[in-house]
């Protein structure tokens, strides 16, 4: 049976609680058969230990307002889907070292701090563009993420099971502490991110400009280190502040992971840093809008090329109606062919709102294709195309391009075609991993980071520049 929403009078219609998303139409939901199963494991999880606290949320919340001012760059990224088969800790760590990788080659190259967010421990849950998937006749519901069914296609492992719910709960705290050890251990520490950076380079197409960066951080962790800032002495060289994040597709799970916090009396869903709307869930008089709507964490909303302005002038007044910077992000997912028609005329309507928002760019999710192996793909070319226009939209609107937010993997899979190594569809069956859509290679996401840090030095050169030009008419 589906999950059946609760009767509310117009009296309280504006009234928030963890449940009042139950009073609201609702897509992408599963459709449960045994309603009681379900309860048992919403109560079970509700008496189980945050994964995230709420201090850390306002953190990243503060975080987040630098990146709409223009004093930082926010860097999401992670798996497509989280998978309880592939589930091991050395999945967990590459995906780490890539992201960190990005941010070092962005934070150097462009002399920016970058806000670093994974899209892991909870991204469990996919919406699907339909419901359910025939195959030689034999119809059963789709795939909907580790979460919710299994990827075999066979009736029990397409059956929603609330079981699940539990195990990927236990997945993401296992996930969590490994990330905090990585992140406050020691692993993360500047020196040797480096020196993957190096052990990386060996033999890849731009060898020269990966060695060239990798010295430069070299002469300057030796300056450092001459001036007595070390990884014992400074906490910023050995640690970092990494976030996590996932789409708030499930929603009881969220509800029974939604808290008050002790400090400020308000609620905060611990089950992440930062939470989204993905582009089929963000109806303004829809259950996910309602659920994101009373919880404090940072939250975000995807913005495809259907989304039309009123619906987004509507969901930023619901969703943050304090107009409080750091709240809320835009994510930017049209397609490299869409952007230049369809991104322009929503920067002009934020700006004229006056709404405080932080932008980002998803290259991925607009840029599908099928490849003739029937394999799903995406064009590393019309990634990079996607990013730069983004990029280039919002400085000629007068408007700053936020962040990126990427599907990808620290393993060397072969999913995406292009990049350095020249990946085709024919080599798209060599290493295939995913269980959902395409993800970016190391090899990749590293050469998409040299291509932020140029767009966001070119930004900031021009804007010392001009603030020097000021400086000389006084």
């Amino acid at each position: 049976m589906a999950i059946k929403a609760v009767e509310k009078n117009s009296a309280s219609a504006s009234k928030w609680t963890p449940d009042s998303w139950r009073a609201k139409p609702a897509k992408q939901l599963p459709v449960y058969d045994n309603e009681d199963e379900l309860k048992i494991v919403e109560n079970t999880l509700k008496n189980y230990p945050p994964l995230v606290f709420a201090g850390e949320a306002r953190r990243l919340k503060k975080a987040l307002a630098k990146v709409g001012a223009g004093e930082a760059i926010l860097l999401q990224g992670g798996d497509c889907a989280e998978s309880f088969a592939e589930f091991h800790p050395r999945n967990i760590r590459d995906t780490f070292r890539v992201i960190l990788q990005m941010a070092i080659i962005m934070s150097f190259s462009a002399s920016v701090p970058v806000v670093k967010v994974g899209r892991l421990a909870g991204q469990f849950a996919k919406p699907r563009s339909d419901g359910n998937e025939t195959k030689n006749g034999v119809t059963l519901p789709s795939y909907k993420g580790d979460i919710i069914n299994g990827s075999e296609f066979t009736p029990e492992s397409r059956r929603p099971n609330p079981q699940r719910i539990i195990q990927a709960y236990n997945q993401s705290a296992a996930t969590l502490n490994l990330v905090r050890a990585f992140a406050h251990g020691g692993y993360a520490d500047l020196h040797r991110v480096n020196k993957w950076m190096l052990d990386f380079v060996k033999g890849h197409p731009m060898s020269e400009r990966y060695r060239d960066l990798s010295e430069r951080i070299d002469q300057a962790l030796a300056f450092m280190a001459a001036a007595g800032i070390t990884g014992e002495s400074s906490q910023q060289i050995r640690e970092v502040e990494f976030y996590t994040s996932h789409e708030a597709l499930l929603l009881p799970y969220e509800e029974a992971l939604t808290r008050v916090d002790s400090t400020t009396g308000e609620y905060y869903d611990v089950s992440a840093h930062m939470l989204w709307i993905g582009d089929r869930t963000r109806q303004p008089d829809g259950a996910h809008v309602e659920f994101l709507r009373g919880v404090k964490n940072p939250i975000a909303f995807k913005c495809g090329p259907s989304l039309p302005v009123d619906d987004m002038l509507k969901l930023m007044d619901i969703l943050n109606p304090d107009n409080e910077p750091g709240r809320l992000t835009l994510i930017s997912r049209m397609g490299h062919d869409k952007v230049e028609k369809h991104l322009p005329e929503l920067i002009r309507a934020v700006k004229k709102s006056g709404h405080n928002v932080t932008w980002s760019c998803d290259p991925m999710h607009g840029n599908t294709r099928t490849a003739s192996s029937g394999y799903k793909t995406r064009e590393f070319g019309n990634i990079m195309s996607e990013v730069k226009q983004f990029f280039d939209i919002h400085y000629a609107e007068g408007s700053y391009p936020g962040g990126v937010h990427f599907e990808l993997t620290g393993q060397d899979v072969t999913e995406c075609v292009g990049g350095a190594y020249k990946i085709t569809d024919e080599n798209l069956s060599e290493r295939y991993h995913t269980h959902c859509d395409p993800r970016l290679n190391a090899s990749q996401a590293l050469e998409l980071a040299f291509l932020i840090a140029d767009e966001l030095r070119g930004h900031y050169v021009r804007k010392r520049d001009a603030a020097d030009d000021e400086g000389m008419k006084v």
